[in-house]
């Protein structure tokens, strides 16, 4: 799918991988129609021409309002990336529930609700596609993330069957997995921090800016998957073929862990 020319509709698009891709739609001649919490951030990032839709997305109206704006402007949506996203670092046996919903319903029901916006769009024009940006956590769980985990597995899980039930419509679907990104991700968790070994663990870190020319690419190339960097890759083999080798690597990094002293 070439980008030039088409209306691309972000969430999370203030700062991060959202701003980001951005940028990396503009370059190649996109359409932009930018959602977040700031619209002090968000006139940052779109400039002059995109159309801004500040507010909290898990919030019904706010929705209907970034795709009515958006088809108002440009008549046309072509390319919905669900970014916007935040993290949990508080064990799952600890999470206020209240906590846990504020989770979903950012990283997985407002991105259903989206899809569920956009979708009878794209089908009119027979053609589209659909970007949910999930994690490398959505394929392999770690402990110091065990809500945000379940919440991109079933973010992935909902990306694989919509594909299925989209198949004929022209309408593509493409799951964006991430490693560990160099953005204010674990300063703008809901609670709770990640343990020592795990922030110092930036071997295979990528940047914002790296992790948008992956998506841009996968959007180009109408891919299916993708995980950035590639050596994530390998982590998820390692799930798959030696799993307990893994569990016992996940269990000795969440050493110092304030779950670990029942904190």
């Amino acid at each position: 799918m070439r980008c030039e020319g088409r209306v691309v509709l972000i969430t999370g698009a203030s700062e991060g991988i959202g701003a980001a891709c951005a940028a990396a739609f503009r370059r190649r001649g996109a359409r932009l129609s930018l959602v977040a919490r700031s619209r002090e951030k968000l006139e940052a990032v779109g400039g002059d021409d995109a159309v801004l839709t500040a507010g909290d997305l898990t919030l019904a109206e706010v929705r209907r309002q970034a795709v009515e704006r958006t088809l108002e402007r440009y008549g046309r949506l072509d390319i919905l990336v669900n970014n916007a996203g935040v993290g949990l670092y508080t064990p799952s046996w600890q999470a206020p529930p209240e906590v846990a919903r504020r989770l979903f319903e950012l990283n997985f029901f407002a991105a259903l609700e989206l899809i569920q916006l956009v979708t009878p769009v794209m089908r009119r024009q027979g053609e589209g596609m659909i970007v949910n940006v999930s994690s490398i956590a959505g394929k392999v769980t770690f402990p110091w993330l065990t809500l945000y985990c379940a919440s991109k597995y079933a973010l992935n899980a909902l990306g694989d069957g919509l594909r299925m039930e989209l198949a004929g419509t022209g309408i593509r679907v493409l799951t964006v997995c991430p490693g560990h990104v160099l953005t204010g991700f674990s300063r703008n968790a809901l609670a709770g921090q990640p343990p020592p070994a795990v922030t110092g663990r930036r071997w295979a870190a990528i940047t914002a800016e790296q992790c948008a020319e992956a998506i841009v690419r996968g959007v180009e190339r109408e891919a299916r998957t993708i995980v950035t960097p590639r050596v994530g890759w390998l982590v998820v083999a390692l799930a798959r073929v030696a799993p307990r080798l893994l569990e016992r690597s996940m269990i000795r990094m969440m050493r110092g862990h304030p779950a670990e002293k029942g904190a």
